[in-house]
């Protein structure tokens, strides 16, 4: 049902044991940041040994195969395409044999400049067997004169521009990395003397890892069995992480660039009510990332909280509909109306975003058929105007509803009685309404980065079967 979907996660283990099985679970934990394929790779300190497959981490690694991955070492990837259609040879790791030994890779993010460099790759000989944007750095890397795999690293990062959180693993170390602007979340961990890197909190607390801090940006780690080291990539930059981590993509309960989740998107809903506030009898959420703005709404307005909306958690992607068409069939697979808490209320609905304005529409008219007297839809973030070029492909322009339309004329669109959304000043009010300091460019167009392959689409977050 929703049409922005998650980004990728990466994880990395060194130092222990049992390090493919500590990645698995860190992706287990991190599911909801990639469902189509994942991958992990580990290391002995001698080769890599890998497995990827199409679909969810608990059917790509049955226990079988995780016991196959031995060794001490070990990165994987949970992936939502960024770039590359969504087919095997495009999972990662990417894992290489090249003339300095094995070496895996696992990305989250968006290279703005990638098309640009394999243009100039291949024009010079290079052959790429993926169409995903990571084995630029695999390229750039195996063409490095420098003595050693973290000097390749910095000289190809150097080389990359765009939003990245990187994990890289060789026969004897692993390496983390994170884009000059911040961008995308990376955090370290220790558990039992091992390091742990992952691209959210949440993937630290399953595998009872103790949070050590954020990998910064421009940084680079180093970890093998001399320690870890620290290194930069280039020189200290403004930092501009993913605002929407906030609004929507991170788990509520992880802690993303120094804040928790879900508090941040319960300052949200207070702002959201503050500005917006409507009589009305109840305050229901779109679940689930809507839940925890409507609970902030909730305790701002005094109103009641209500789980009018239910979602269904065990939808698949696809699904089959019955010849005789069943009217907003795609919604009512995942979100079930509760008659007996939404007749005859004054129902606020607070989702955290509307991009094509098609599912809030028939998410109004289910609630309307529920019973309620009136739906007051609340949005607990700015009109999303422009597309994003650091990991998400949004829509172009043109088929974002409120870059063409006024926020009366959407409501008017969605059958909604009234529609408010957050303030772009609003969007701050956890960090005390001082705005800045994080990359909003999807409700600003003010873009951090210049974005040389604009005319790329890198992410397909919105499909036809799923147009929100």
């Amino acid at each position: 049902m929703k049409a922005f979907r998650e980004k990728c996660g990466i994880v990395g283990v060194y130092g222990h044991p049992e390090a493919a099985n500590l990645a698995y679970l860190g992706l287990s934990a991190l599911q909801h940041r990639g469902q189509e394929a994942a991958g992990i790779v580990s290391s002995d300190g001698q080769v890599l040994v890998s497995h990827r497959g199409v679909g969810l981490v608990h059917d790509v690694f049955p226990e079988e195969i995780v016991r196959r991955l031995t060794g001490h070492a070990s990165i994987g990837h949970n992936r939502y395409s960024t770039t590359g259609a969504s087919q095997l040879k495009n999972a990662q790791p990417l894992v290489v044999e090249y003339g300095h030994g094995g070496l895996a890779v696992a990305h989250n993010g968006n290279l703005v400049n990638a098309e640009t460099l394999r243009a100039e790759l291949e024009a010079s000989g290079s052959i790429f067997q993926s169409s995903v944007d990571t084995e630029v750095l695999v390229h750039l890397i195996a063409a490095s004169r420098a003595e050693t795999i973290e000097d390749r690293v910095v000289e190809a990062l150097r080389a990359v521009r765009g939003a990245y959180a990187l994990v890289f693993l060789s026969p004897e170390k692993l390496i983390a990395a994170r884009d000059p602007y911040g961008f995308r979340p990376l955090v370290l961990g220790r558990v039992k003397g091992a390091w742990v890197v992952a691209s959210e909190t949440c993937a630290l607390d399953l595998v009872d890892a103790t949070y050590e801090r954020e990998i910064e940006p421009g940084e680079i780690v180093v970890i093998s069995d001399a320690g870890l080291a620290s290194y930069r990539v280039s020189p200290s930059t403004v930092n501009t992480p993913c605002i929407f981590e906030y609004v929507y993509f991170a788990r509520p309960d992880s802690t993303v660039f120094g804040r928790n989740v879900y508090q941040v998107r319960k300052e949200l809903g207070r702002q959201l009510s503050a500005e917006s506030g409507v009589p009305a009898d109840i305050v229901v959420p779109v679940p689930d990332s809507g839940v925890p703005a409507a609970i902030g709404y909730a305790e701002a307005s005094g109103l009641p909280f209500e789980m009018g909306l239910i979602r269904n958690h065990y939808v698949g992607r696809t699904f089959i509909e019955p010849r005789d068409a069943i009217r907003h069939f795609g919604v009512k697979v995942k979100l079930n109306a509760q008659r007996s808490v939404l007749e005859g209320k004054r129902v606020v609905v607070v989702d955290d975003s509307i991009v094509r304005g098609t599912t809030s529409r028939k998410i109004v008219k289910m609630i309307r058929d529920a019973g309620a007297l009136e739906v007051h839809m609340r949005i607990s973030s700015p009109p999303t105007t422009n597309p994003c070029y650091y990991g998400i492909d949004t829509p172009t322009r043109d088929e974002l509803i409120a870059s063409a339309h006024s926020v009366e004329e959407i409501g008017e669109y969605i059958t909604a009685d009234s529609l408010a959304y957050l303030s772009e000043a609003g969007l701050y009010a956890f960090l005390g309404g001082q705005r800045g300091g994080h990359c909003d460019a999807c409700f600003t167009g003010n873009y951090p980065v210049q974005v040389e392959d604009q005319g790329v689409r890198q992410l397909v977050l919105f499909d036809a079967k799923d147009p929100r």
